[in-house]
């Protein structure tokens, strides 16, 4: 696999290919965040490239290739309006060729009492914070391969 193309290269974009593993997901992560485009944002902009690149990546690992390790393609642009991110594998579609809705568990029962936060469900948050961090978040299958965008605005 190539890495993801880029509609307008430009000398700060970072293209990168690994496998969809935790620990090569682990070692990508870090180096995205070491390298311009996203070493040159503040503490909240690389928290939140973070939080969002490590969500996306892992989803990819764990759900896109649930049987195999397979390959992921980055690249990272940044632009006036913030970075710019394209992820792109050749695991499994997305259930219905669309992403998840990213709605948080429910923190009340039907009969109006509250759950307990040690009761609330460990996963099913990814797809929120992924919504709620990010603009112009995209997805498309593609030729046999998962397309995901989004911008990172630049206020972080």
């Amino acid at each position: 696999m190539q890495p993801a193309p880029d509609p307008a290269p430009g000398a700060q974009d970072l293209h990168l290919t690994f496998p969809a593993d935790p620990f090569a997901v682990r070692e990508a992560l870090a180096r995205m965040l070491a390298l311009p485009p996203l070493c040159t944002l503040g503490p909240d902009g690389r928290g939140t490239a973070e939080i969002v690149l490590a969500e996306v990546l892992n989803n990819i690992a764990e759900h896109a290739y649930v049987d195999r390790v397979g390959p992921v393609a980055v690249t990272i642009a940044a632009g006036a309006q913030g970075v710019s991110c394209l992820l792109v594998d050749e695991g499994r579609a997305m259930p219905d060729n669309r992403l998840p809705a990213g709605r948080l568990p429910a923190s009340r029962l039907p009969d109006g009492q509250t759950v307990e936060l040690v009761d609330l469900p460990e996963g099913g948050f990814g797809w929120h914070l992924i919504r709620s961090l990010t603009r112009n978040l995209t997805y498309a299958r593609v030729d046999g391969q998962n397309r995901v965008s989004f911008l990172l605005p630049r206020d972080g």
